[in-house]
């Protein structure tokens, strides 16, 4: 995404429309699109403003519903992401495991394993442990 330009720019072209200038005139002594000049002169008589509107970013439409959700982990910290998906649309709130993990996210609020139970231990029972330890007793 291109960069908005300067606020100086901005106020310089309102300027010299001000001053008389036509807005073809203050795009060419400029050297900036027409249409640019236009859309911020249209700003200028409806808000009083030169400055860029915000980019970028956006809000999620789980925020509104923020208290539910926080709600539903409070009740039920082992909660899954699908169930929590399945718990919102039980109430008709609509969304997707990628949504509510952003959302949690954007909080940081994340449930690790239990560190208790420990990891799988690589050497241990079943068909290729016991398939590694067959070879290893014919050597």
């Amino acid at each position: 995404m291109p960069k908005p330009y300067s606020g100086d720019l901005r106020s310089r072209v309102i300027e010299d429309i001000a001053t008389g200038a036509s807005r073809r005139e203050a795009a060419e002594r400029f050297g900036i699109s027409p249409s640019v000049v236009v859309l911020w002169a249209q700003r200028w008589e409806t808000t009083g403003s030169v400055a860029a509107k915000r980019s970028g970013g956006s809000t999620s439409p789980l925020e509104q519903h923020a208290a539910i959700l926080l709600a539903l982990i409070s009740e039920q910290p082992d909660l899954t992401l699908n169930e929590i998906v399945a718990a919102l649309a039980k109430r008709r709130i609509m969304c997707s495991r990628t949504a509510v993990w952003r959302f949690f996210d954007r909080r940081d609020i994340t449930y690790k394993k239990n560190s208790v139970r420990g990891r799988a231990e690589a050497c241990g029972s079943g068909p290729r442990a016991s398939a590694l330890d067959a070879r290893a007793r014919h050597v």
